[in-house]
């Protein structure tokens, strides 16, 4: 919830001006997915975050375009198709903007091509995120927003984004940068040191929102998340500090459930 939330939010403030711009979602996923899956209700997660945002989407007209495209891919009310980022952007995006999609894995970029329904506006790669993003850039046009949100299956996940970014920013510095992270328990949190390594980096600037909805229950395991945005647009922040209150008391699950927005300043 909290990744495309503030993906919304971004496209809200690049739709402000009429100047086309790139949206760039390095690991894309298959862009559209169905909830009534033997592995979407083996969990059942989707009851406890957009299933509860639905039900008191009238607290956050913030989200209207959002939770239209949800009614869009649900005409009956039944929640059975639920967007992934790609899917959100294309929905966001206008005509003359354009939109560069990302996918490795063989039998996602094949579900992501179908879910894409060859808009005009979409290039997909099968390739690499990575290495992808930093092939392509500098873009044309020169202002955009790139989205990462690697699986962080491996560790070397942690590292390649930190050296991606830094590599990223040096061919495009004024483009809007967007990572999701996991929050894990202490003895497994990665995350801390991204941030740390990320707020050593040469940025303009560096803006964290995280959310935790639940107390960490086991060793091992993601109790919250957070986005890290570099070169986030004007007021963004005030708008995650009026948002996030309102969307955590939405979906806490216990009185742990906790939200941060924060400028990350370089220590040294």
């Amino acid at each position: 919830m909290l990744k495309h939330v503030v993906q919304s939010l971004i496209i809200g403030k690049l739709n402000a001006k009429d100047k086309p711009y790139l949206y760039i979602d390095t690991h894309s996923g298959a862009g559209l997915y169905d909830l009534d899956s033997v592995e979407a209700q083996k969990r059942s997660e989707f009851t406890h975050g957009i299933g509860r945002l639905l039900k008191n989407k009238y607290l956050f007209p913030e989200l209207q375009s959002y939770f239209s495209l949800i009614s869009t891919l649900n005409p009956e009310d039944q929640m059975r198709w639920y967007p992934g980022s790609p899917v959100i952007a294309l929905h966001l995006l206008r005509e003359q903007d354009r939109i560069i999609l990302m996918e490795l894995h063989n039998n996602e970029i094949e579900i992501l091509r179908k879910n894409m329904r060859g808009d005009k506006r979409v290039e997909i790669h099968h390739r690499d995120g990575f290495e992808g993003l930093i092939g392509i850039l500098p873009p044309e046009p020169a202002r955009g927003l790139v989205l990462i949100d690697p699986a962080y299956e491996v560790k070397e996940d942690y590292k390649q984004v930190v050296g991606c970014l830094q590599e990223a920013y040096r061919r495009w510095p004024t483009g809007i940068y967007a990572v999701w992270y996991p929050l894990l328990s202490s003895q497994s949190d990665k995350s801390s040191t991204i941030l740390q390594q990320l707020a050593r980096s040469d940025f303009k600037n560096l803006l964290v929102a995280e959310m935790s909805v639940c107390e960490q229950r086991q060793d091992f395991g993601m109790h919250g998340s957070g986005m890290a945005v570099i070169n986030a647009p004007w007021k963004l922040d005030l708008q995650l500090r009026e948002l996030l209150p309102r969307v955590t008391k939405v979906l806490a699950q216990d009185n742990t459930a906790r939200w941060k927005v924060a400028w990350k300043i370089n220590p040294e």
